[in-house]
């Protein structure tokens, strides 16, 4: 099945970087969220972020933000789902948030569309039973920031089926992205690692050990990293850590996902990270 009408679910810093790469690569998208507020937030990323993105991907160096903002369709509603041929949900890790949304999709979205799951660490498998055609739902794990990666995460469910996998190859081929593909349990591979390591970083700042730019230099610096995990933490959202941490500790009953109390703290007090404009930085 060729994919070419396409829906993004959540109008974060994710699903606005994942809108954005997709009418990139010349996709028709819709992008989906819960207020107007969000989707004016999301505009203005998009126009704000295009030149940083442009000087360092050659492939926009034609388009222009007006161009891209032309190809997105920006909703509050499901009214234009109906005839979608690829849903990309990238609302936060919930899942009572996500079970809703899913069976609201069940029923809008025609038989035959995909659904692709870009979570940290919540179940396909578990998504993909809501579902009427469970072979039909995959995870999509992009990483951050999305236009400027060429790898994503495919995660196939215990219902995901060879064709599937094999359609969304084809699909992330089209954004110029590869697929490296692994089987489903919660956190999958880039976020079991990740997460110990942002975990373990806010320890560190917890007990005094270092500063946080130092403690990104050594990744930098040290293991060659392009970004250190407090600034990684950052970018994806403290809540949103806070979150993928505790789900990895109920999947596994591991201690080893004990989220810092740190990283609680600066969630209660609302420092996010980059989209609050406090963090482990300040980027007022």
């Amino acid at each position: 099945m060729k994919i070419e009408k396409i829906a993004v679910i959540g109008a974060g810093i994710m699903g606005t970087d994942v809108a954005f790469d997709l009418a990139s690569c010349g996709y028709n998208v819709v992008l989906k969220d819960v207020n107007d507020a969000t989707l004016e937030e999301s505009r203005t990323r998009i126009r704000s972020g295009f030149r940083g993105f442009q000087m360092m991907k050659k492939e926009l160096k034609e388009l222009s933000a007006e161009t891209l903002l032309g190809k997105i369709s920006f909703t509050t509603d499901y009214s234009a789902f109906a005839d979608v041929d690829l849903v990309i949900e990238n609302i936060p890790e919930d899942w009572e948030l996500k079970k809703a949304v899913y069976l609201q999709l069940r029923d809008i979205c025609k038989a035959g569309c995909y659904f692709a799951v870009n979570t940290s660490c919540i179940s396909i498998t578990k998504i993909g039973a809501l579902m009427t055609q469970p072979e039909q739902v995959i995870g999509m794990h992009f990483m951050n920031p999305v236009p400027l990666k060429n790898v994503v995460e495919v995660v196939k469910g215990m219902h995901t089926s060879a064709e599937t996998v094999q359609v969304m190859k084809d699909f992330l081929k089209t954004l110029r992205k590869s697929a490296i593909v692994v089987n489903d349990l919660p956190g999958f591979v880039a976020n079991r690692l990740s997460h110990l390591f942002m975990n373990e970083a806010a320890f560190l700042v917890q007990d005094q050990v270092a500063e946080p730019k130092d403690i990104d230099r050594l990744f930098k610096h040290g293991y060659g990293h392009q970004m250190g995990p407090l600034e990684t933490a950052d970018l994806i959202g403290l809540d949103t850590v806070v979150n993928s941490l505790k789900i990895l500790y109920e999947s596994y009953e591991d201690p080893k996902f004990r989220c810092c109390p740190l990283l609680k703290k600066m969630v209660d007090a609302g420092y996010h990270g980059k989209k609050t404009g406090k963090g482990f930085y300040d980027y007022n």
